[in-house]
């Protein structure tokens, strides 16, 4: 049985195994109980299970004596944002983000509509872990009150920053598929204040995935087909919680979940040269190339979303995010945020006037592979140790995991913060020389392992 994983954002796990009904219990009556009676914000997104664990955690929550308001489904940033709009006290969201049907988790929102801090996050883990929670009697209960403001006040945020007039002239044809996440209650809105004409995949929010929920190019066939055969403009693709955006061009190739954020860092600082840009080790160069033409400053975090929040709170930086198809606009609340993505890349093609073929013609491009291999903590720690020393005349990283930057390409070798794997990822100039490098990394990795059994 797969353990239950607790990451930056959250946790999460399989349904039924190490994700069961009391742990979710016991981690809301946890974060209840770090809430001191506070209002707190409940949101899912689609799958079946989020009705049993949404109930769950609405329970424990009460049980603290917290105050519920129940979005019920709503995407991941619309949810963080409504934590700040309601000005509540934190907010539990019940989602597992890109992981298959079977996983279910929570994610947990500070006051600020962030997610937890490592401060905050070990005090949740030490009430769970001592099952130290504040109990109310009965007549202390509150009720659970609902909300249905949160797509239009998040439409509203990112439609005052990001001018919609331009796009809404181009009437650009837009085909978008939210595999029947969160994201198909507020895409199609968005779409229609756009005055796009539109290709609708799989936007019913009913927790039934068509395929395989991450938004990579191997999971996008039947959009890149729409997008062809359509003639659309352009492509787009959330992941369940709508958190992430991959796009598919004009031609209905998919440019990678890297190049998203890279299109939203060089229309940004078209706009505003110079300042700083936070992203995570494990995205492209793309972005320090495109950072140096406007004069930008490129920091790097370990991975994951909070990672990368707090150093661009901490730098005042105009943009970051992460090479998995999320885009952190500070202006707008520091989340990923796939609502504020997909308007940036529009707006970008109605000033350039230019398809998103020509436009990213225009940038650098680097061939990236990612590789998960099935790992214990332990066999990663090893690995990272061996490869310290194997490769100590390089410039290497041991923020997070070993990052090995080498003249022309680079690997990126680091347990995952949500999975029982360890992730490879791997950088070159040229999908052969990815390919070797990858090959290289996985052999040394398995030798190692080998060795050491």
């Amino acid at each position: 049985m797969k353990p239950l994983k607790v990451g930056v954002s959250g946790i999460r796990g399989i349904v039924g195994e190490a994700f069961s009904p009391d742990a979710a219990l016991k981690f809301s009556q946890s974060f209840g109980t770090l809430m001191k009676k506070g209002k707190i914000i409940v949101s899912r997104d689609t799958r079946a299970s989020g009705y049993m664990y949404k109930a769950l955690v609405k329970a424990g929550l009460l049980s603290t004596g917290c105050v519920c308001v129940d979005l019920d489904v709503c995407p991941t940033p619309t949810t963080q944002i409504m934590v700040k709009e309601l000005k509540a006290d934190g907010g539990v969201i019940v989602t597992a983000s890109h992981n298959p049907i079977q996983y279910n988790g929570l994610k947990f929102i500070n006051y600020k509509g962030l997610f937890l801090n490592s401060a905050e996050r070990k005090r949740l883990l030490n009430n769970y872990h001592r099952e130290k929670f504040t109990r109310v009697k009965g007549d202390e209960v509150s009720p659970v009150s609902c909300d249905g403001s949160a797509v239009g006040r998040h439409l509203g945020l990112v439609l005052n920053f990001i001018k919609p007039d331009l796009i809404k002239k181009r009437h650009f044809k837009v085909a978008y598929d939210c595999c029947n996440g969160a994201g198909s209650v507020i895409t199609p809105k968005l779409m229609e204040k756009l005055s796009a004409r539109t290709v609708a995949l799989n936007d019913e929010p009913n927790g039934l995935f068509p395929h395989s929920p991450e938004p990579v190019p191997k999971n996008l066939g039947q959009l890149c087909k729409a997008v062809k055969q359509n003639k659309c403009d352009i492509g787009f693709a959330q992941d369940p919680d709508a958190d992430r955006l991959a796009i598919i061009d004009e031609n209905g190739h998919p440019i990678g979940e890297e190049y998203t954020l890279v299109l939203a860092v060089k229309f940004i600082l078209r706009k505003n040269p110079g300042g700083v840009v936070v992203t995570n080790l494990s995205t492209t160069r793309a972005i320090d190339d495109v950072a140096r033409q406007f004069g930008a400053k490129v920091i790097r975090t370990k991975v994951g979303e909070m990672n990368v929040v707090e150093k661009l709170i901490e730098k005042k930086g105009l943009i970051g995010g992460e090479g998995n198809g999320g885009v952190i606009l500070p202006v707008i609340l520091p989340c990923r945020d796939s609502i504020a993505a997909m308007m940036i890349v529009l707006e970008y093609m109605a000033r350039e006037r230019k398809t998103l073929s020509e436009i990213l013609a225009d940038i650098p491009r680097y061939e990236i592979i990612k590789k998960a291999i099935d790992c214990s903590s332990e066999e990663a720690r090893m690995v990272i140790r061996e490869f310290e020393e194997k490769y100590s005349s390089e410039k290497i990283n041991t923020l997070d995991g070993i990052k090995i930057d080498f003249k022309d390409a680079w690997a990126h070798i680091r347990p995952s913060n949500t999975e029982s794997i360890m992730r490879i990822i791997v950088e070159a100039k040229t999908l052969a020389k990815a390919q070797r490098l990858i090959n290289r990394m996985i052999g040394q990795i398995n030798e190692i392992r080998r060795l050491a059994a």
